[in-house]
């Protein structure tokens, strides 16, 4: 039987924090997850727009609680501060949503030093998620991450990127994304083997909208000024792509199917995984690699400068 959101149980009571909730994807999730009476958390670099989307949802769901909080995933001072606001003003996240990310734009650094996209797409929602455990830990909450169909362009990651002594290399962006929606799934499996191996009950799952319009694919001609680019991406995405309250099904389906078992990956079920209803799909040999994964895990602890322990 194919899922729908009609399979979403009733969700009065949780709270579900999202990351990049001001984009299409961030949008319908935040909302149908409201309408099933969840409580959200808005993690958003755009406040206008993250307030925009709060009065979207106080309008589908008035009795929802809705809190916007200020989040650069490209800073890791701001991952702090968002992180010190959360746990004082919350007793419990139920579901993390890591959801926000950057696609191909022209080559920048983040605060911190780091690609743009390897430091924004992972170590900024490895340090999110690292410092919010405690909560996440104490309810027993699910930790979904939105990876990516190219994850399977790139057969692994350059951990050089993560270490401000590497090497340079030549920037390629689509490499780049793929290699940050490896290190997506591989953060998420790995987060899945450490939870069972501690007993710690959180579920840690990954899932992709397949190819979905969504503002991602011309951010990075836009940025970099290339109208004929972004263009030409958009019209692809027009004729192509489904829409984005499709893209959010997989992510809906992650994050709230009650026996979905720790290390899934949800996506969608048609046309080589880019469009149709959701379900529990395969990821490449490397983002199924334990010791790949335990590499990245300590790479990106000494990227931030903090321990995660999970147990």
């Amino acid at each position: 039987m194919k899922w729908t959101v009609a399979n979403i149980p009733d969700l009065h009571g949780n709270w579900t924090m999202i990351t990049g909730p001001t984009g299409g994807l961030g949008v319908h999730t935040s909302l149908e997850l409201a309408r099933r009476g969840s409580n959200i958390i808005l993690a958003a670099r755009n406040l206008e727009r993250a307030r925009e989307v709060a009065s979207q949802i106080h309008a589908t769901a008035p009795g929802v609680a809705v809190d916007v909080v200020p989040l650069d995933l490209g800073e890791l001072t701001s991952v702090r501060s968002a992180t010190d606001l959360i746990r004082r003003d919350h007793k419990r996240i139920d579901v993390l949503i890591n959801n926000a990310g950057v696609m191909a734009p022209p080559e920048r650094r983040t605060a911190d030093g780091y690609e743009l996209q390897i430091g924004t797409n992972h170590i900024g929602h490895f340090a999110l998620t690292a410092r919010l455990w405690p909560l996440l830990q104490e309810s027993r909450s699910r930790v979904v991450t939105i990876s990516s169909l190219l994850h399977t362009s790139v057969r692994g990651i350059d951990l050089g990127s993560l270490d401000h002594a590497g090497e340079p290399r030549r920037y390629r962006r689509w490499r780049s994304y793929g290699e940050s929606k490896l290190a997506n799934l591989l953060f998420s499996q790995e987060l899945h083997h450490r939870c069972t191996e501690a007993g710690v009950g959180v579920v840690s799952v990954a899932a992709h909208p397949g190819f979905a319009s969504t503002n991602l694919q011309t951010t990075g001609p836009q940025l970099e000024g290339r109208t004929v680019g972004s263009l030409g991406l958009g019209m692809m995405t027009k004729v192509f792509a489904q829409p984005a309250h499709a893209g959010a099904w997989p992510i809906l389906m992650a994050a709230t199917t009650p026996m979905l078992a720790g290390g899934s990956y949800v996506g969608p079920g048609a046309m080589r995984q880019t469009r149709g209803a959701p379900r529990l799909v395969g990821m490449s040999s490397a983002a199924r690699s334990r010791e790949y994964g335990q590499q990245l895990w300590a790479a990106t602890e000494q990227a931030i400068g903090e321990r995660f322990p999970v147990g």
